[in-house]
Formats: structure tokens, C-alpha cells, sequence
């Protein structure tokens, strides 16, 4: 598979560069951005793929998040992909709306028309995963994957799904039951249609639920985030912990409440470092 270089930055001793390629999964080309520490110049490194939330393209975090100069402290690579397929020819929201179509794949794969050309996103990052461990100096076996709000829900959705692949999980401002809230039903309803079962597999407390034993996950949610108690819904999930505990199924999660913190990037910034870390220990 051809990749095209689109740009190249000296940072923090490594490499931060873009690049595009035709996605097979999604029927048009895509762009990633990819930072890799030094030393993968001599050895392969571990890996971190990071999923953007509504509205965001592949260079949202890279510019915003301050992640580079953690990612080469701690020696490991970060992957981060575009959010929907690009193009004139895709889909978009009809309405215009900008929580759903373009900049708004949601991780999954569509079942319906006009979106099941082109939204195949689930099966896109599997496909990038491929790509990534079979183009640069990665370690495949050490993987890791994270996001903020659409993206902390694609996370922990595939990351489950996934766990022969993702050795560890982590979130900022999930959508973490996305059968229960606006952005969530409108996405599944369009792309899925009306049958729930099939919007299950992509709800991350539905996955949870049925599950006894995991991949660790750590999650932060900002209790000043203005999407909070529409959206995002963080007490739900702490009910199905406190639920698993009671039936003694203790599931590894670990959700942090931080007063004060918003939706925005600079929440993201202020604990991005304890979201390598923890992914590092894991991958080690």
C-alpha cells in the first residue's frame, strides 16, 4: 500500500509527520498523523493509537495536546487517525449538522444508505493498525488505544473488542453509553438503523456489562464539562462498576472525577502524561 509523506517535524528528538493513503475499508483516501521517538530509528516501539472526538481531523491532538514531548520521554509511538472518511463523494449530515457525518464516523461500521459506502470506521482502524505495524518501526505486540468523547467511546468499544490487539484502554470525556444520549442515538439510528441489537455492540456500557474480565482502562472525565450530564453521562458507568463490585465481577477500570475541568483540549493537556504513563506500564 502506497503511502504519501505530507509533512515531516523534528520534535522532542523524534519525528512528528502526516501522511495519506487510500483506505480500502472506507472506499477514499485518509491522512493520519504519526509521531515516533527517537529511538525507533534502532528498535521497534510501542504504540499508542489516539481517536479524536466530534468535529476533529488526524492533527487536532498532535497540535493541541502536548503529547510529543511525553510520548518521547516515555518511548513510545502515537498514532492518530482521522475521525469519518473524506471526500466530495461521502456522505455528509443532512441537516448540516456537525455531530454527525463528515468529522463524525463514531467508530463503527454502517449498515445503512447512504453511509455504508463510505463510514466503515470500526473496520478502518483495524485496517490502520495492519498498516502501521507493517510500515514503521512498531512493536504490534505492545499496543495501546485512547480518545476524548467520540473518540474515549471508539476506544473503549474497539479496545474490548480488540483485546488480542489493545493491551490497555484509556478515555477523556467519553461518550460512554451512547444508546442513552442525543449524539449517540442520532449517529447509531442513521448509520444502524432501528434495531438496538446492533447499536449494542458499539455501546460501551452494553460491552462492559457482559463482560467479567478486561483490558485495563483509565478514564478522566472534567466535572465543569458542559456536556456532562447530556452527553456524556459518567454516572451511569460508575453505577455498573459499583453493580460488578457488588457481584463481586471487579471489572480494572479506573475513573477519575476532576473538579474544575472542561471538554477541551486543555483538560486533555493537563493529564495526557498519566495517560502514557499508564499505557507504558501496561505495554512494559
Amino acid at each position: 500500500m502506497t503511502l504519501e509523506l505530507l509533512s515531516s517535524a523534528k520534535c522532542f528528538a523524534g519525528k512528528q509527520q502526516r501522511y495519506r493513503h487510500y483506505a480500502d475499508s472506507l472506499n477514499c483516501a485518509m491522512n493520519f498523523s504519526i509521531f515516533m521517538p527517537a529511538e525507533a530509528e534502532s528498535e521497534k516501539v510501542p504504540v499508542l493509537y489516539w481517536l479524536s472526538g466530534l468535529t476533529c481531523t488526524d492533527e487536532n491532538f498532535v497540535q493541541k495536546a502536548g503529547a510529543q514531548q511525553f510520548a518521547s520521554k516515555y518511548k513510545i509511538a502515537i498514532v492518530a487517525p482521522d475521525t469519518s472518511p473524506r471526500g466530495n463523494n461521502v456522505a455528509d449530515d443532512p441537516a448540516g449538522h456537525w455531530d454527525f457525518g463528515l468529522g463524525a464516523g463514531f467508530y463503527l461500521n454502517a449498515t445503512q444508505e447512504p453511509y455504508k459506502k463510505h463510514y466503515q470506521m470500526y473496520d478502518y482502524i483495524l485496517e490502520l493498525f495492519e498498516l502501521i505495524s507493517s510500515n514503521f518501526a512498531i512493536d504490534a505486540k505492545r499496543a495501546a488505544i485512547s480518545g476524548h468523547s467520540m473518540g474515549g467511546h471508539g476506544a473503549i468499544t474497539i479496545g474490548l473488542k480488540n483485546q488480542d490487539k489493545f493491551k490497555s484502554i484509556s478515555a477523556f470525556s467519553p461518550i460512554v453509553a451512547p444508546m442513552q444520549v442525543p449524539w449517540g442515538k442520532k449517529a447509531f439510528a442513521l448509520y444502524l438503523g432501528d434495531n438496538q441489537d446492533e447499536w449494542r455492540q458499539y455501546d460501551s456500557l452494553s460491552l462492559l456489562n457482559k463482560s467479567n474480565k478486561i483490558t485495563p482502562i483509565l478514564i478522566e472525565q472534567g466535572l465543569d464539562d458542559d456536556f456532562l450530564s447530556e452527553q456524556l453521562r459518567p454516572e451511569l458507568l460508575e453505577e455498573l462498576i459499583k453493580n460488578k463490585k457488588h457481584q463481586k465481577e471487579e471489572l480494572d477500570i479506573h475513573l477519575n472525577l476532576r473538579e474544575g475541568y472542561d471538554h477541551s483540549y486543555f483538560f486533555i493537556a493537563s493529564f495526557i502524561e498519566s495517560h502514557i504513563k499508564f499505557h507504558c506500564d501496561k505495554l512494559s
